[in-house]
């Protein structure tokens, strides 16, 4: 949508409306539980608004690296996500059929890295 709000701000919107308005109300603990549960949900969608293309951008970049393959960018978003699970799923073949490429251990760490920085960037601060 080319408008404002856009929709990190309506992420935001949302999640700030929960804690500032519905939370500190909720006398029910399976209700506040929820609630939190749903804010987490939020930030999470938040921070992946954020930086989703250019964490794929640099997931491509490794992956065409590592099978040698070309690493164009594709134009749009869901092709960019589309040649992401391509690349994958060629890795996970070759791994399956015993053909490991060199670096594949270090690459590999740093895409569970980089998805750590939107699902849970706080589990990566213990170990930094």
């Amino acid at each position: 949508m080319q408008d404002r709000p856009s929709a990190d701000e309506l992420v935001r919107a949302v999640r700030e409306f929960l804690e500032a308005e519905i939370l500190p109300d909720l006398d029910d603990p399976r209700a506040r539980f929820r609630t939190r549960v749903a804010m987490n949900a939020l930030n999470i969608l938040e921070r992946e608004l954020e930086q989703e293309e250019t964490l794929l951008r640099e997931e491509l970049a490794r992956l065409a690296a590592l099978l040698g393959e070309d690493p164009a960018t594709p134009d749009s978003l869901e092709k960019l996500k589309a040649r992401v699970i391509e690349l994958n799923r060629d890795l996970a073949q070759s791994i399956r059929q015993g053909e490991v490429p060199e670096g594949t251990l270090e690459r590999l760490k740093q895409t569970v890295t980089d998805k750590l920085k939107v699902a849970s960037p706080r589990y990566l601060e213990r170990y930094e």
